[in-house]
């Protein structure tokens, strides 16, 4: 059967560390894990048709990125492969050029794409010659994948996912890539493995630093706070957002429930409107409170314009460092002076 549009990628679970040489079917290939828009790449089978680009969620995107399918030309009929969208803007990958691209349209996207090129970083093949490999073990998938690129010379916008199958070296990735902006971590596949379309049967672990930021803001009641609304000064020493926590363990809730005290007026976050997640438009309630207490945080390697886009986690109180020690607003996971 030849694979068609929607088709749900297969999807990873969250892990603190990397998993032991048994948990995946097969020997453990380890691959960075960018931080891009997931989209899978089809090109037409045996009769003239478009090459389409499809989201992780199952829309079709290629009027966005005409760099893209104009390089699909390079590729053979019949193709699927999947991957991540990332976007290059002054040597750097930048999401935030990329969610303009894949909002623009028409002439502007056309332009984009001269100032923005999109580049293919593709992970995994799905369909070769027409013929779905779904059926097929990971390890075999990625030996056709590899000989497609060598066979087809293929270059940018198109590049193979770097593997490696080699947990020190991959550990090395961990530390090391993930101070390149726009790699968060590892995704991790077993070599035996079968695509499993929506199914989280791979494993990601992403980089996490320790970091601070206030508390401005809270989910559930000041007596039981859920998760925290968490802010930094900005230059002009107005708390801007930066995060959202995941939810409290029970003991710092109980520990934050006694610190907490609700906002007076002139809280700096009065009328602001909160969503649930980066990207969401669903409200989230929360209750203001004193932006008196600075909290210990451990954050990945995804920001945008100033702000965590998953939630950090919240490791402890630090009654030891002032509001205005706290790192500014922007400037990553650089600690506090302790």
């Amino acid at each position: 059967m030849v694979l068609r549009p929607p088709v749900e990628p297969m999807l990873a679970q969250a892990r603190d560390t990397e998993p032991g040489p048994g948990a995946l079917p097969g020997g453990l290939r380890f691959q960075p894990k960018f931080d891009g828009y997931r989209a899978i790449v089809f090109t037409p089978w045996l009769a003239p048709g478009p090459v389409l680009v499809q989201s992780r969620s199952g829309s079709l995107m290629q009027s966005r990125f005409p760099d893209l399918v104009d390089a699909a030309a390079d590729l053979p009929d019949g193709l699927v492969l999947d991957g991540e969208l990332v976007v290059w803007v002054e040597g750097r990958m930048s999401f935030e050029a990329l969610q303009r691209r894949a909002v623009s349209g028409g002439r502007t996207a056309a332009r984009l794409a001269q100032e923005m090129p999109a580049y293919f970083i593709v992970f995994d093949l799905l369909q070769l010659d027409g013929q779905e490999l779904l059926h097929v073990p990971y390890g075999e998938r990625r030996v056709q994948l590899e000989q497609l690129f060598t066979d087809r010379g293929l270059s940018a916008p198109w590049t193979l996912c770097p593997e490696t199958t080699d947990p020190a070296t991959a550990k090395e990735w961990l530390t090391s890539w993930t101070q390149v902006p726009g790699v968060e971590g590892l995704v991790i596949r077993g070599s035996g493995q079968r695509y499993l379309p929506g199914a989280r049967a791979l494993y990601k672990v992403r980089c996490r630093d320790t970091t601070e930021a206030v508390v401005g803001a809270i989910t559930g009641t000041v007596r039981r706070p859920r998760t925290l609304v968490l802010g930094r000064l900005d230059v002009e020493g107005v708390l801007r957002p930066v995060a959202r926590s995941t939810p409290l363990r029970p003991d710092a809730a109980r520990d934050l429930a006694e610190r907490l005290t609700p906002a007076g007026p002139g809280h700096p976050w009065q009328g602001v409107r909160f969503t649930a997640s980066w990207g969401s438009r669903t409200p989230l309630d929360v209750v203001l409170v004193e932006p008196v207490l600075v909290a210990e945080i451990m954050v990945d390697t995804a920001q945008g314009s100033g702000a965590w886009r998953h939630s950090v986690r919240f490791a402890r109180l630090r009654m030891d460092v002032a509001v205005t020690d706290v790192p500014p607003f922007g400037a990553g996971a650089e600690p506090a002076s302790s």
